[in-house]
């Protein structure tokens, strides 16, 4: 099967980029004829603030990648339809709503044709504007298909088109430990990880509160981007005495310096107050590091509370410092760890590809 794939790529950075990358590569695996439709230019700076591109790429590039699609020239999204008219099947990462202008332009030049999925890592966007709803229901209406990564989502997105939407579990894609055994088991250090990305929904907000509440010896570093600036952080932090407890580390981590992050830590604390699909728990996992979850999204699939990990319920502070307390019990940390077991990924991505490209 001849397949395209609309998407981020390298030198784009991020899991949407490394997603595609790494489909690309398991596609082909599969035998089938992969080719990536990139971009040069994605959307305008005001639209995401962080850093959009990477030097130094975090996994192999999938070779059949062309970076041609520009935010400012639509006559180019048509002609990329165009270009795809003899593929079996065109995919569209869908990351986010602005994307929808591009892809209804290379959906116009692909026609009626050739088969079309939109692959949707969020239907919608956690932090909604006015016109998500209107641009995703005009995407989907249009494709032939959707994929979406837990049921919940599929809900969603049945409530904006009548088309055919599948679900499949979203296998590992990010960058992960060497392989080999899980990491032993060491000194506790007294010190959790929120890795990634800051947004309201992932809830950073509740885990400082609960870091307060919590036992006051247990430290707390925070490694990713800040959606919006880090002086709102900075401000909850001093007002909640944490000065001295939390490591902050404002910007993007390379994939280079992930496995240092997570030596550092007991545990991954991930208390989103929503979440659809995440990779974070299988990377704190492959670096041999339990994870403190809430139950929303995919988590309480991922973690085995009491085994490998820990969960609670979303947007409780209290709740999420008993937890931690619960974490640092005597031997509870060393225990946890010892559960954890990595996961074989191949036959989730066998599964993946089979729901994808299935008519």
């Amino acid at each position: 099967m001849r397949v395209a794939i609309v998407g981020p790529a390298f030198p784009y950075k991020g899991g949407g980029a490394q997603h595609t990358t790494e489909l690309a590569h398991r596609l082909a695996a599969a035998g089938h004829d992969v080719a990536v439709e990139s971009w040069r230019a994605q959307y305008p700076k005001f639209l995401y603030p962080g850093q959009q591109t990477i030097d130094d790429p975090e996994g192999e590039p999938f070779p059949a990648t062309r970076h041609a699609l520009d935010w400012r020239r639509p006559d180019g999204w048509w002609r990329t339809g165009r270009s795809l008219r003899s593929a079996d099947l065109v995919v569209f990462a869908v990351l986010s709503p602005v994307q929808v202008p591009s892809y209804l332009g290379i959906l116009a030049g692909v026609g009626r044709g050739t088969r079309t999925v939109a692959l949707c890592h969020n239907v919608l966007p956690h932090e909604r504007k006015p016109y998500d709803r209107p641009l995703m229901r005009a995407l989907l209406r249009r494709v032939d298909g959707v994929l979406v990564h837990s049921a919940e989502q599929a809900e969603l997105a049945r409530t904006l088109t009548s088309r055919p939407v599948r679900v499949a579990e979203m296998p590992a894609h990010l960058p992960v430990a060497p392989a080999g055994e899980i990491p032993p088991v060491g000194e506790v250090r007294r010190r959790l990880l929120f890795f990634g990305i800051v947004r309201p929904y992932k809830g950073l907000d509740v885990l400082l509160r609960a870091l307060a509440d919590g036992p006051a010896d247990v430290g707390l570093t925070v490694a990713g981007e800040f959606w919006g600036g880090v002086d709102e952080t900075q401000a909850l932090i001093g007002d909640l005495g944490l000065t001295g407890r939390v490591d902050l580390r404002p910007g993007y981590v390379p994939a280079a310096e992930v496995p240092e992050l997570f030596a550092a830590a007991d545990a991954l604390v991930l208390p989103y107050r929503s979440a659809t699909a995440s990779q974070n728990v299988w990377m704190a996992h492959e670096h041999g590091v339990p994870v403190i979850a809430t139950r929303v999204g995919g988590f309480p699939d991922q973690v085995r509370d009491g085994v490998d990990g820990l969960l609670c319920e979303p947007g409780d502070a209290a709740g999420l410092a008993k937890a931690i307390e619960r974490f640092y019990a005597p031997g509870e940390a060393e225990r946890l760890r010892a559960g954890i077991e990595r996961v074989d990924h191949g036959p989730r991505w066998d599964a993946y590809i089979d729901v994808l490209t299935g008519e």
